[in-house]
C-alpha cells in the first residue's frame, strides 16, 4: 500500500489564545495515513498567532493584510495542491473543533465511500449547539437553499470542518473571499463528486473573540448570496439564465394578457397601449436571456473538456516519473 499524506489546514487572524492547543492536540497518526502536516495560513493577523502556530510546530503561509477566510482556505487548498497531498482536511484555530473527531470525518474519505466530508450540527438532533436563534435559523434557510440547488439534502453547510480527497482538491476553483463553505458544496456537487455530512459535536460559540464570517448577520447573507450566485452562474449557467428568463417571461406574458383582455373587452388600444410595448419587450429579455444561458453552456462545457483533459494529461506525466523514480 503506497504512502498517504494529509494536510490540516488552519486558516488563522488573531488566533494566539487558542491555536497552539488547537494545533497540538491534532492526532500525531492516523489508521490509513502516513504523513500528517499542519499549515496554518495567517490571514493578516496582527498579534503573536504566527509564533504560536510555529512553536506548536505547524508549518505557516502568512497573507501581509486580511483577505478574508475564503482567500485564507484557498492559499492552504493551492498547498495542498502543489505539495500533492492526498488528502486535506480544513479546520478552525479558535477551538470551536475538537480534533480528536479528525479520524471520524477522515473516514468517509480514506474508504472511498465520499469525495468530501463536512461536520454537521443539526444532522443529528442530540447533537444540536448551543447559539444565538438568529443564526441557528440564518443556518437552517441556507443549508435548504443549497439542498435545492444540488438536489441532495443538506443540513449544515456553513461548518468549517471538512475534508477533501485529492481528486476534489484537484478541481476545485474558489473565487470568493469572504468565505468558502458555500462555494465548495456547490463546485463538488457540481463536479460529481460525492459529499457525507458526518455528525459531530461542536461547540456553537467561540470561546473568544467574535466570528469574522457571521458575526453580521446582513453582511454575510449579502456576501454568501453573491458567492452562491456566481457559482451557480459558472457551474449551471443555462439553469441560472432560464430562471432569469422566466422572470422576464412571466412578466411580460402577464402583461400582454392583461393589454389583449382590454384590447377585446373595450374594443380600443388606449389607454394601455404601453402594456402592449412592455409585454414586448419583457418576452424578448426572456428570450435573450435563454440565447444567452444556451452559449454559457457550450462556453462552460468546452472550459470542462478541457480541464478533464488538462488533468488527463497531468496525471500522465506524475505516472511516468513515478515509474522513472
Amino acid at each position: 500500500m503506497s504512502a498517504k499524506s494529509l494536510l490540516v489546514v488552519i486558516p488563522c487572524l488573531n488566533e494566539e489564545k487558542t491555536i497552539a492547543a488547537v494545533i497540538s492536540a491534532i492526532p500525531n497518526t492516523i489508521k490509513g495515513i502516513n504523513r500528517i502536516d499542519v499549515l496554518v495560513v495567517d490571514d493578516g493577523s496582527t498579534d503573536s498567532s504566527v509564533k504560536e502556530a510555529e512553536n506548536a510546530g505547524a508549518y505557516y503561509v502568512s497573507h501581509p493584510r486580511n483577505k478574508g477566510v475564503g482567500a485564507a482556505f484557498r492559499t492552504g487548498l493551492n498547498y495542498a495542491r502543489v505539495h500533492e497531498y492526498d488528502f486535506m482536511l480544513n479546520m478552525d484555530g479558535d477551538g470551536q473543533f475538537n480534533p480528536n473527531d479528525i479520524p471520524e470525518l477522515l473516514a468517509p474519505v480514506l474508504s472511498g465511500e465520499a469525495d468530501m466530508t463536512t461536520a454537521s450540527r443539526f444532522k443529528d438532533k442530540t447533537l444540536h449547539p448551543k447559539m444565538p436563534a438568529i443564526k441557528k435559523w440564518g443556518n437552517h434557510r441556507i443549508s435548504g437553499l443549497v439542498s435545492i440547488l444540488t438536489g441532495q439534502k443538506f443540513y449544515d453547510v456553513s461548518c468549517g470542518f471538512r475534508a477533501y480527497s485529492k481528486d476534489v482538491i484537484r478541481t476545485l476553483s474558489l473565487l470568493g473571499n469572504f468565505t468558502y463553505t458555500h462555494e465548495a458544496i456547490l463546485q463538488t456537487v457540481f463536479n460529481g463528486f460525492s459529499i457525507i455530512e458526518v455528525p459531530l459535536e461542536i461547540r456553537g460559540e467561540r470561546e473568544f473573540g467574535k466570528s469574522r464570517v457571521a458575526s453580521n448577520l446582513w453582511r454575510y447573507a449579502k456576501q454568501t448570496s453573491s458567492i452562491i450566485g456566481s457559482t451557480i452562474i459558472s457551474h449551471r449557467p443555462f439553469t441560472a439564465f432560464a430562471f432569469i428568463g422566466l422572470f422576464f417571461g412571466v412578466i411580460g406574458i402577464s402583461l400582454g394578457v392583461f393589454f389583449m383582455y382590454h384590447r377585446f373587452t373595450t374594443g380600443a388600444f388606449e389607454p394601455h397601449i404601453w402594456a402592449g410595448f412592455s409585454s414586448a419587450y419583457f418576452v424578448g429579455l426572456a428570450v435573450i436571456s435563454l440565447l444567452f444561458g444556451q452559449a454559457a453552456f457550450m462556453f462552460t462545457r468546452h472550459h470542462k473538456i478541457t480541464k478533464n483533459e488538462m488533468n488527463l494529461l497531468v496525471d500522465t506525466i506524475l505516472q511516468q516519473n513515478q515509474k522513472k523514480d
